[in-house]
């Protein structure tokens, strides 16, 4: 088993060396494997290959590691707190309350633009932070599916308030659809620079809840006899995976698919359900299929950059049926 798990890591670390090295060397200028290499090693001479890849495509290719490995673990995180194969950052309604938030600035506040990602994030942790209330508050509070049921509610409330605005305001739409299908951009290091933070303290918390998951996979009664309280772990493990899927949408938009499926796909080719197993490789996994996915947007119909949303469901989709074929 510890062989099955060893051989998971390196693999999904492979394709993550392999997909970062085809994000900087592809687009709409294809630039030699060798160029990229000596241009990361400061080798390469000044030109227009080395601004493509340090100004351009760095930064994009830095920001799908840091969203795809935010989604992983966010979903690792819900997916361990809630007993749900089914959990998701939808469940705790970020995905409807990020895109709401995005949807306001775009259309109410065109020339404010750049507060795009502030209002992704604001709106994101709000909406996180109304489950979290109903559903961790009271006598019965923390249960699995009060917190489940209330996170329904919250994310039909913002898909609502998202439909509304768009059907107040038809004219803008256009300009909302590429951050709800999900998509990353080559706008350097300034999203990055705003939302850090939320990543760090996500990141962070997250180790944290590592060895407390663990100790809710043998139930409720045995994780309390051994010190631990249930609820708090779940309240926590939330909190952490709202922050990161909050911090990610501010970034790339509504990505739901990968923080579901990433962390299947680890649990079904590892053969466990360890959290210190697969909470990091959900990290190296969601990073491998965002960044492959990214490169495959910008160079399908390059010059034109595609939205990585549906990329996404092209990569993982397939391996995640094959997977649950054979587990099954």
């Amino acid at each position: 088993m510890s062989i099955r798990r060893s051989a998971v890591g390196f693999t999904l670390l492979a394709a993550l060396a392999v997909s970062i090295v085809a994000s900087l060397a592809y687009g709409a200028v294809d630039i030699p494997f060798g160029s990229v290499i000596d241009i990361l090693l400061g080798k390469g001479a000044s030109g227009p290959d080395t601004q493509i890849v340090e100004t351009l495509r760095l930064p994009r290719t830095v920001e799908a590691i840091i969203v795809g490995a935010a989604l992983g673990v966010a979903g690792a995180l819900l997916q361990g707190a809630l007993a749900n194969p089914l959990a998701s950052p939808d469940v705790i309604g970020v995905t409807g309350g990020a895109g709401f938030g995005a949807v306001l600035i775009i259309i109410l506040y065109p020339d404010s633009i750049a507060l795009l990602p502030v209002g992704a994030l604001v709106f994101g942790l709000i909406a996180a932070g109304m489950v979290f209330v109903i559903g961790f508050t009271g006598p019965t509070g923390g249960g699995i599916g009060r917190v489940i049921l209330a996170g329904i509610a919250i994310a039909s409330l913002f898909a609502a308030g998202t439909a509304a605005l768009m059907a107040a305001y038809p004219d803008r739409v256009p300009s909302a659809i590429f951050f709800l299908v999900g998509g990353l951009t080559s706008t350097g290091w300034e999203t990055l620079k705003q939302v850090w933070p939320y990543f760090t303290f996500g990141f962070v918390l997250a180790i944290f809840m590592i060895r407390p998951l663990d100790r809710l996979l043998l139930g409720d009664d045995v994780a309390s006899s051994l010190g631990s309280k249930p609820r708090t772990i779940r309240l926590l493990a939330s909190l952490a995976a709202a922050v990161l899927a909050s911090a990610a949408a501010a970034v790339a938009g509504l990505l739901a698919f990968l923080g579901l499926v990433v962390p299947h796909v680890v649990r079904l080719a590892g053969g466990t359900n360890n959290h210190t197993f697969v909470v990091p490789v959900s990290a190296v996994g969601g990073a491998a299929l965002l960044v492959a996915a990214d490169t495959l947007a910008r160079v399908v119909r390059a010059p034109i950059e595609m939205p990585v949303g549906p990329f996404l469901v092209v990569l993982g989709v397939p391996l995640f049926l094959w997977l649950l074929r054979k587990a099954v």
